[in-house]
């Protein structure tokens, strides 16, 4: 019996379209994809093999011929001799890349105009006190107020670290101080703009650039640089610098400038050295100048984190929280400041206006009592502090006392407001108390002050 056509077309159909063809015809499709990618994987090895061969160099050849006839080096050596290697051919052939040969051209335009920097017309002659009522005429002129007590704080601290932090209300003249001051010393200070999500050292000093084969360098990058060729006296201004945190961002500054060797004080910002690098990098770092101080702004809102310990430790503090009145001040022109002569004056200062000796046992005394009711003593680093501190600011003009309580109200009694409110509020009195019997009613308005404010907030 003969089927008719259209039925054994339709039968057909059916077995084409069955879930055993379907099942089939995946396993085939899976099979075919499967082969397509080991072919392209093989084909990939052999490329590379190609791109491996094509690489080595005759000088590399001779390596391995000289090898061969050689006893074997230990496998840690040759490690590291194969590492130095490729570096160095890595670093060649990113130095041939670079459009102009050079990864820092703003550095090393520095180097090629380094005499500019140079100078000789230095004020030898001037002293700490006129130092300080110069500036404040020189900020009055410019219509910024300062009371004489503050500029002497600032020049004062400015002596004991390379880092202050000025901290206060909004508009009380923070940033302006540092900005005129080193319009004072007749080289303009350099204002960075704190950024909310700076977390490392790169955020400061730039980063290198794979693609363009060249440095991104910051406005902080190029004055340390430039630092290095002149005496001048150098200010950054940390604008609002606890918007991120300070302790990451400025971590390794703060440790370098504890170093008092200048050959250990350099930040490494690439990984390796060019022949055409800028000639005061070394190994790839840069110096961490002693000529340049760093002045930092604070706010203390929602908008900002607080400021840890370690940087509070490290900086010297001062609160402007009033402004001051406006004065008929003199004219004044620039000063040229040597930072050996600015370090100078201090160490005169510290030799001539030491502590008196009724003040260290006033100090002695204070510092059993707060281990004795806060638990906090003030430790070697603050006391240093204070020996360093109060010496330059009787030289600027002040006087014993009130340097002491500055500086005891910013860098002691700042760690009791860490302290059990409760506690403090019961202990503020007694505190208040202790200090007019050891220092006279009117002897530490700062630290009662501060003290009371405690209180007030518990």
């Amino acid at each position: 019996m003969i089927i008719p056509f259209t039925s054994g077309m339709a039968e057909v159909w059916n077995i084409l379209t069955s879930g055993y063809a379907i099942l089939a015809y995946v396993v085939v499709i899976i099979v075919l994809v499967g082969l397509l990618i080991v072919s392209v994987l093989i084909s990939d090895g052999k490329s590379r093999i190609v791109i491996d061969k094509t690489d080595e160099s005759p000088d590399d050849a001779k390596d391995v011929k000289n090898k061969a006839g050689k006893k074997s080096k230990p496998a840690e050596s040759t490690e590291k001799e194969d590492k130095a290697k490729k570096d160095k051919k890595k670093g060649i052939r990113a130095e041939k890349a670079a459009g102009n040969g050079k990864r820092f051209p703003t550095l090393t335009e520095i180097d090629n105009n380094k005499e500019k920097y140079e100078r000789d017309d230095y004020d030898e002659s001037i002293t700490l006190k006129t130092l300080c009522e110069n500036l404040r005429n020189f900020a009055a002129n410019r219509s910024l107020y300062y009371d004489i007590e503050d500029i002497r704080r600032f020049i004062a601290g400015l002596t004991v670290s390379h880092t202050m932090i000025l901290q206060g209300m909004s508009g009380t003249g923070k940033t302006s101080l540092a900005y005129v001051f080193g319009k004072f010393l007749d080289n303009p200070s350099t204002v960075i703009p704190v950024q909310p999500m700076w977390k490392e050292r790169t955020d400061l000093l730039g980063y290198y650039n794979e693609f363009t084969k060249q440095f991104n360098e910051t406005p902080l990058l190029c004055k340390m640089y430039e630092a290095g060729y002149s005496r001048d006296m150098f200010v950054v201004v940390l604008d609002e610098m606890n918007i991120a945190r300070v302790e990451y961002y400025f971590a390794e500054f703060l440790s370098m400038l504890e170093i008092p060797d200048m050959d250990k004080r350099y930040l490494g910002i690439v990984s390796n050295q060019w022949e055409s690098d800028p000639k005061r990098l070394k190994e790839g770092g840069i110096c961490v100048p002693e000529n340049m101080w760093f002045i930092g702004t604070a706010n203390n809102d929602d908008s900002t984190f607080a400021i840890s310990d370690k940087v509070y430790d490290r900086a010297m503090i001062m609160n402007l929280d009033n402004k001051a009145e406006p004065f008929v001040a003199a004219k004044e022109k620039p000063v040229h400041l040597t930072y050996k002569r600015f370090n100078a004056m201090a160490t005169a200062a510290r030799k001539e206006y030491r502590i008196t000796r009724r003040n260290e046992r006033r100090l002695a005394a204070l510092d059993g009592y707060m281990i004795e009711h806060f638990h906090i003593t003030f430790g070697n680093r603050i006391m240093k502090q204070i020996r360093d501190y109060i010496p330059v600011y009787v030289a600027c003009g002040g006087d014993e006392l009130s340097a002491l309580d500055d500086i005891l109200s910013k860098k002691v009694l700042r760690k009791v407001e860490t302290q059990n409110p409760i506690y403090i509020k019961n202990a503020a009195n007694g505190f208040c108390q202790y200090l007019d019997e050891l220092f006279g009613e009117d002897g530490m308005p700062l630290c009662k002050a501060m003290m009371r404010r405690f209180e007030k907030n518990a």
